[in-house]
């Protein structure tokens, strides 16, 4: 390549110093081709930004000392739907809940759902965002298990679910729902990149709020036959 530049430029040279054109003409019309040739040239597109955000959701589950069966199995069936959860042992103390954030961090999860309960009968759920916060308390009523209601609404381990939530989540006079439906989002939202997920959407997360009450639902999905319309026949 640089010996065939060379013969080119050389070239060049000799016919400009035949028709006896100066050496400033020659830049000009040197110029003159480089013009018309970048206004050839099609224009470069822009390039498009293809930075993917992931959703790295992992949540710890985990319960204090002398939870009642009752909620151990409302524990186990929320552990069940979340299929980016950790289980971890239950927590000693009441007091020193910091404890939470080094064992999230141990874990490496993000979310952690801490079920306290005290005097055997008072169900308490803390919901937070480790290590820096938010944090929400909720004291937990009317729990029905997956085993009292005889499976219904039962869902495939590992499938993700389709969060619905109510219009009072929006309302822009209430901040701190706002709040709360990004933190429900976070937690029972199953991220794509989890490895224990299952490529299946068959249950519905509700989140409905009434008066000073959220109430949280797992519904099935069930598919049914339209009436009048013929199903497919198969054959191996």
């Amino acid at each position: 390549m640089g010996m065939k530049d060379y013969l080119e430029s050389d070239s060049s040279d000799s016919d400009a110093s035949a028709t006896g054109v100066s050496g400033g003409g020659r830049k000009a019309l040197l110029k003159r081709k480089d013009k018309k040739r970048k206004d050839k040239e099609p224009a470069l597109a822009p390039k498009e930004d293809k930075t993917i955000v992931k959703n790295k959701q992992r949540v710890m589950i985990l319960s204090s000392r002398g939870i009642t069966q009752r909620y151990r199995h409302l524990m186990s069936d929320i552990f069940t739907m979340l299929p980016h959860s950790k289980k971890d042992s239950k927590l000693d103390s009441k007091s020193k809940l910091h404890i939470i954030n080094e064992l999230a961090a141990d874990n490496q999860c993000n979310n952690t759902l801490f079920f306290e309960v005290r005097k055997h009968k008072d169900l308490f759920l803390w919901m937070s965002r480790t290590p820096n916060g938010p944090s929400v308390k909720f004291l937990v009523q009317s729990v029905h298990t997956m085993d009292e209601l005889r499976m219904t609404g039962n869902c495939l381990k590992g499938s993700r679910p389709i969060l619905s939530f109510d219009k009072n989540f929006d309302n822009p006079t209430t901040p701190h729902m706002n709040l709360l439906k990004e933190m429900f989002s976070q937690v029972f939202g199953t991220p794509r990149t989890s490895r224990k997920i299952k490529p299946f959407i068959d249950h519905v997360l509700s989140f409905s709020v009434v008066g000073d009450m959220i109430w949280f639902r797992n519904y099935q999905i069930i598919e049914k036959q339209i009436e009048g319309e013929k199903q497919p026949e198969t054959s191996l």
